[in-house]
């Protein structure tokens, strides 16, 4: 595999386990970017754009990817600084900025809950088609009509699509603006990201974003307890009846995600669009200063990253760990260490930040699997930057 981009010395360890991804786990198009203190230390790509394009356009450094629920971690980001800013209290009730939420017992739904996964509300009685979860009220109109599954804020399970749907309207109430246009000129736009939430039609028309699909090939997990743990998750995603099947199921017929009009739509959920050093960039000014912007101050940092759920998820039938939005390290999704705070991505991309060794990491594929939250490419790529701080 014809592997572009450099590594600093001590983080070779990245590019052979890039590579292997190309030449034993299928991987066709890829790029990965590793900050540290602020400094790029890993920048990679390889692959052809397209994960159908045999023989056409390559990946190029520019390329950019759908992020599926990596979207989630950048999105989440927007409360946190709104709170900062004195302008969202994440101890307030979500009906305090969104009064038609309060209908259907949701009157104790906290802005908190919303972040941590406890809101109750993973699943749409009805669920909406492409065409009006596209809508931007559409979402929210369900979500606010929507009974909680259990009792809000005593226990957790992954909101898999309304969390997006939740979280952009609560935006728009306090600032007048779409989760999407908020990160596109608060964050994006101040450090230089190619990130969107809701693609232009000027960046569309580059032709630089790939199109992306399932790969074919997919390695089984090794050992018998985690054979068991597979068929578990499977059952619950064959069930029709199952909280798993009807969260993932809240859009039905999922959108193409190639489709112009998807790309265009702000998800704040499922359809951000990054490059991997985009992605990683973006990461790195949560922790720290990035060409003297950082995006979180260390109170809202710590707080991001703070356990808020934990144990046995409703939604994913594993045990998950969530901070403020964003996932933590552990066995549902591995990084960095102990108090590292990111976000995986259905199927492959992942972004995340380690403050205690200074790591920003962004990964992005046009080739997705069936894993929901720890790809064995990206965890490859994680135990490499692992390996490689850890050496001598």
């Amino acid at each position: 595999m014809d592997v572009n981009g450099v590594v600093a010395e001590g983080f070779e360890p990245v590019r052979e386990a890039f590579v292997r991804n190309f030449d034993t786990l299928g991987e066709r198009g890829a790029a990965v970017v590793v900050h540290r203190h602020g400094r790029k230390v890993v920048d990679l790509w390889a692959g052809t754009q397209d994960v159908d394009g045999d023989g056409g356009r390559p990946w190029r450094h520019g390329t950019a990817q759908i992020m599926r629920s990596a979207t989630k971690g950048v999105a989440a980001a927007v409360p946190l600084m709104l709170a900062e800013r004195g302008e969202l209290d994440l101890d307030a009730p979500v009906g305090r900025y969104w009064p038609e939420f309060k209908a259907q017992g949701k009157d104790r739904v906290l802005v908190r809950h919303v972040l941590n996964h406890r809101a109750g509300l993973p699943v749409l009685d009805r669920p909406l088609t492409p065409g009006e979860a596209l809508d931007p009220r559409r979402g929210p109109e369900a979500v606010a009509a929507q009974t909680p599954a259990w009792e809000p804020g005593t226990d957790h399970g992954y909101h898999p699509l309304t969390y997006g749907w939740m979280l952009d309207e609560l935006v728009r109430r306090v600032t007048g603006r779409g989760t999407g246009e908020w990160i596109a000129s608060e964050i994006a736009a101040p450090l230089g990201l190619d990130l969107w939430l809701g693609l232009p039609e000027a960046v569309a028309a580059e032709g630089r974003v790939g199109r992306a699909g399932r790969l074919e090939a997919e390695p089984e997990p090794a050992g018998a307890p985690r054979v068991r743990a597979k068929r578990v998750v499977t059952e619950a995603y064959d069930d029709p009846g199952s909280l798993t099947r009807r969260a993932f199921a809240a859009i039905t017929p999922f959108p193409d995600q190639n489709d112009p009009a998807y790309r265009a739509s702000a998800l704040p959920a499922a359809n951000g669009i990054a490059t991997a050093n985009g992605l990683a960039r973006f990461y790195a000014a949560l922790i720290g200063e990035v060409d003297g912007v950082r995006l979180f101050g260390r109170a809202t940092m710590e707080a991001a990253r703070a356990e808020e759920s934990a144990g046995p998820d409703r939604t994913l039938v594993i045990n998950t760990r969530f901070g403020l939005g964003y996932m933590l390290h552990g066995s549902a999704s591995p990084l960095l260490g102990p108090g590292s705070f990111g976000h995986p991505g259905r199927g492959g991309p992942l972004g995340f930040a380690d403050p205690e060794s200074g790591i920003a990491f962004g990964y992005v594929t046009n080739g997705y699997r069936k894993t929901v939250t720890a790809d064995p490419r990206a965890q490859a790529l994680v135990r490499a930057v692992r390996a490689a701080l850890r050496a001598p």
